[in-house]
């Protein structure tokens, strides 16, 4: 803390309460998230990526359907390149199929896509199936 003196300014010699306070808490901040990171780095086992898709929307689109659709990683490990595979059967034939690739989706996360479709996903049997990734 600075102290005026015949118009000059001169750093005190003992810091403020308020210096010190915030000195404790901002190393407390910094163990305590070092703590943390350590204790995630040693204790959460490492799974692979676990691809899980739930179909959100399926709605009218200009070049035909569009089924938009969430894919979730409960795994610990990201997953890269990951393709998903939209594919609609009609009486037990695949009339089309469609496939999108994620860059990545990451460990404990969520993200959104969508696959678009000419025909009616209505009118027969619809399939999303994450089918591949690789490893970041």
């Amino acid at each position: 803390m600075t102290k005026q003196e015949n118009r000059r300014q001169r750093e005190r010699q003992d810091p403020h309460w308020i210096e010190w306070l915030t000195g404790v808490v901002s190393a407390l901040l910094v163990a305590a998230m070092l703590g943390w990171l350590g204790w995630e780095a040693i204790m959460r086992p490492t799974t692979p990526p676990d691809l899980s898709i739930h179909v959100v929307s399926t709605e009218r689109a200009a070049s035909g359907y569009r089924v938009a659709f969430d894919i979730a990683n409960t795994g610990t490990t990201t997953a890269a390149a990951v393709t998903v595979i939209g594919r609609l059967i009609q009486d037990g034939r695949v009339i089309e199929e469609n496939p999108v690739v994620f860059d990545y989706v990451a460990a404990q996360s969520k993200t959104e896509g969508a696959i678009f479709f000419r025909n009616d996903p209505a009118a027969g049997e619809m399939s999303i199936q994450p089918a591949g990734y690789t490893s970041p």
